[in-house]
This record gives C-alpha cells, structure tokens and sequence, in this order.
C-alpha cells in the first residue's frame, strides 16, 4: 500500500512538469507564417501608437504656441496701454495750449505739462521694471555703453564716460538699451611736453 501513494505522487509530478513544457511550447507559433503574422501585427500596433504619440506631439506644440502667442499679446498690450495713457497727456497738453488763443505761449505751463506726463512715463517704466543707469564719470563698458565720440576732459580721466548722450535701461538686470556717450581722452596735452607742466 506504500507503494501505491508513491507511484501517483511521481506521475503527478511528470504530468505537471510535462504540462508546464507543453504550456511554453504552445506560446509561439507552430508555423512561420503564423509567425509572420503575430509580428506584423505587432509591427502594426507599434506603428499605430506612434502615430498616436506623434499626433498627441503636434497638438502640444500647436497649444504651446497658441498660449506663448496669448501671452505675448496680452504683455504687448499692457505695454501699449500704458503709452496711450502718456500719449493722451501730451495730446491734452498740447490742445490746451492750441486753445489759449492769441498764439500766446506760457513757457513755464509747457515746461510743468511735459514734466508731469515725464514723471507718468516714469511711472508706467517702473511698473515694467524699466530703469535708467547712470553713466556719468563711469568707466567706459562696452556691454552697457555706446561709444560715439572721444573727447578731452580735464575732469574726468581717460577711459571714463565724459558726457551721456542719450540713457541707457535696463530691464531687471537686462540690458534694454545702452547709454549713447562720449568717453574720455582725458586732459589736454600741454605743449612742450608733459614734464615741465608737472613742475
């Protein structure tokens, strides 16, 4: 009676062994042309999914640019208001100066006019972070000024910004425009020499 428990427990261990073998076998194909087809069809899904995923790209690139073409429009448009507002100032400066009559010009009404609508431009730049750097007596710097001419100058010394012609801005810590200057050469030679004009 040993025997017999024995004998079915090593059949049933051939039997899973042997249906375990027959599982993996059955899963690829029994002849090539089904083989053929089971990797064209993969081929096809692969293909299928990147065509999707490609799709999927170009609608993000196009909503990307849509939004980045908003912002833009809306940031201009800010921009552009705030130059309106300064632009009907001057408008309204120079109308009310038309309609003094008698072509009688009051030079110190002008002179407040355009310093008040100077003062709202001011304004409006800073609110965008835009400011003017001095550049008076400062070392000449190519990243930040515009060289336009040389000349002599006793007070400032050579290599320096002797006279701004025209500001320069930053945005943040952006350059936005550079300072239009003149640069330094310093004094004038003293003829004879510079030796006896030291002594």
């Amino acid at each position: 009676m040993s025997e017999n428990p024995e004998g079915p427990v090593e059949q049933q261990g051939d039997g899973g062994a042997s249906g375990g073998a027959s599982s993996e076998a059955a899963l690829p194909p029994a002849t090539p042309e089904e083989r053929v087809a089971a990797l064209e069809a993969e081929r096809n899904e692969i293909q299928d999914r990147m065509l999707r995923i490609a799709a999927e790209f170009e609608n993000w690139k196009k909503r990307a640019r849509k939004e980045q073409s908003d912002a833009e429009a809306r940031a201009r448009e800010a921009v552009l208001r705030d130059v309106l507002e300064v632009a009907d100032n001057l408008e309204r400066a120079t109308n009310a100066q038309q309609n003094a009559g008698n072509g009688a010009v009051d030079a110190a009404a002008v002179v407040k006019g355009v310093n008040l609508v100077l003062r709202l431009l001011q304004q409006k730049l800073e609110r965008y972070d835009v400011r003017p750097f001095d550049s008076q007596g400062q070392p000449f710097d190519p990243r930040a000024h515009e060289a336009i001419s040389r000349i002599e100058s006793a007070d400032v010394p050579a290599g320096s910004v002797a006279a701004e012609l025209q500001k320069g801005y930053r945005v943040g810590d952006r350059l936005l425009r550079p300072a239009m200057v003149s640069v330094s050469t310093g004094p004038k030679a003293q003829p004879g020499g510079g030796g006896g004009g030291k002594g």
